[in-house]
């Protein structure tokens, strides 16, 4: 789809250089070197203006400015906004107008480019055709939402590893998408449409592993009432994704190494090994050279498997990637609730979920959607996700749905309230408990 993008900047080297990255990935790029001038262009313009990348800090009219004026005439064209103030407030402020995304300078064409791509793509058609490619188990590159260059480094190593079988290592904290990433290696390599089997060796007891793994014949071992397929063999011809491998118990890990090297897999209870032709994806949530030195990991199968380590960040490193996952996430569970109304996110929610900082990751984020969705059956998240907090204290950017209990939330607290805060599952501060009275 050609666009056509209005950029707005002070800088008229800044001006030029956006302008290119514009055009460069084939659309039609307008300029304006501030707010009122970009004001007046929308006045007389005859055409649509799909997108505007928007400078905030500009003389006359700022940037947040300027888009409180254009929501105000009703004006909803996504907004990207740039900044060489890269702090949390700056971003919320932004949020909380109405931005639709954001990028800190110096920019790069292709984070222009994605950040433009997201805000044309994000629409209800597409976000449904997705849901059904989920509900179908098929994830490709292009169902990844992300903006920020650390993501986009991520999928295009990603792909890089599509396109050849050696052992794939993926690296990060528990919620921040491995699996998909898994997922969408399997759909982009020559093993599409084959097995993906996945097993997260962290919630298998430590005596079923070898037998989980590698199956077991009728009669191995006590309570081996019959044969059991292992997942090697489940995986034959696929891929075989492991999830918390950092979790295998040494003994198992040697099986494994095997089963790397040589291709092949010892039935437990058997007399002979099978051949297997299997792709090979580990996750894990660990520093496995860390769990080498303390011995809890082989290192021989470390240098295995660590073939190709990709390391997934974080979201609260790449908070550029919050707003399109929030609207994703509320249009996906809009469309398999079939709501009538589909569910938004405001401003102000959004300047929230952006400023917080997401321990449980992607996971955390899609569970406090749609929990905001069932406790209140809301179609629109235009007031901050909060609790009723006691009246002298103010949640600092923490949606109240995101973790229990309510001491969790961080609040900031005035000289009046201090027990009204306190943790309910511990006791209040010594200071709070004493007795009033002078001593005797």
């Amino acid at each position: 789809m050609i666009a056509h993008v209005l950029v707005v900047d002070d800088d008229p080297i800044q001006r030029r250089l956006l302008k290119n990255a514009v055009e460069r990935h084939g659309h039609v790029a307008h300029v304006a070197e501030n707010g009122l001038a970009a004001l007046e262009f929308l006045k007389h313009t005859s055409g649509p203006i799909n997108v505007i990348v928007l400078d905030l800090m500009m003389p006359e009219m700022d940037g947040l400015t300027f888009l409180t004026t254009i929501r105000g005439m009703g004006i909803e064209t996504p907004v990207i906004v740039q900044t060489g103030q890269g702090g949390i407030e700056t971003v919320v402020e932004a949020m909380r107008a109405g931005a639709f995304d954001f990028v800190v300078k110096p920019v790069s064409p292709e984070r222009i480019g994605s950040s433009v791509a997201n805000a044309l793509k994000l629409d209800q058609k597409e976000t449904k055709a997705k849901s059904v490619r989920r509900k179908a188990g098929v994830v490709g590159f292009n169902d990844i939402v992300s903006a920020s260059p650390d993501m986009l480094r991520v999928i295009e190593l990603a792909e890089r590893a599509a396109h050849s079988n050696i052992p794939v290592v993926l690296e990060g904290e528990s919620g921040v998408g491995k699996e998909m990433i898994a997922r969408a290696i399997q759909s982009a390599s020559d093993r599409a449409g084959k097995p993906f089997i996945t097993v997260n060796c962290g919630a298998i007891p430590h005596n079923l592993v070898e037998s989980i793994l590698f199956g077991h014949e009728k009669g191995a071992f006590t309570g081996a009432s019959e044969k059991h397929t292992g997942k090697f063999v489940e995986a034959d011809g696929g891929t075989l994704f492991l999830d918390e491998i950092g979790d295998l118990p040494l003994e198992v890990q040697v099986k494994l190494l095997r089963a790397v090297q040589q291709g092949e897999v010892e039935t437990v209870g058997a007399s002979k090994v099978q051949k297997v032709n299997v792709r090979l994806i580990s996750a894990t949530n660990k520093d496995l050279i860390e769990e080498v030195r303390a011995g809890r990991f082989r290192e021989d199968l470390y240098y295995r498997l660590n073939v190709f380590p990709i390391t997934i960040p974080a979201l609260r490193r790449r908070k550029e990637d919050v707003p399109h996952l929030a609207r994703v996430f509320a249009e996906r569970f809009s469309s398999e609730q079939k709501l009538a109304n589909p569910v938004s996110v405001g401003p102000g929610a959004m300047a929230i979920l952006t400023a917080y900082d997401w321990p449980g990751n992607i996971r955390q984020l899609e569970n406090a959607i749609f929990a905001r969705w069932f406790w209140r059956k809301a179609t629109s998240f235009r007031k901050p996700i909060s609790r009723r907090s006691p009246p002298s204290c103010r949640i600092s950017a923490a949606p109240s749905l995101l973790q229990r209990p309510l001491p969790l939330l961080r609040l900031r607290r005035s000289g009046r309230c201090r027990c009204a805060a306190a943790p309910r599952s511990r006791p209040a501060p010594r200071r709070c408990m004493r007795s009033t009275r002078p001593a005797a």
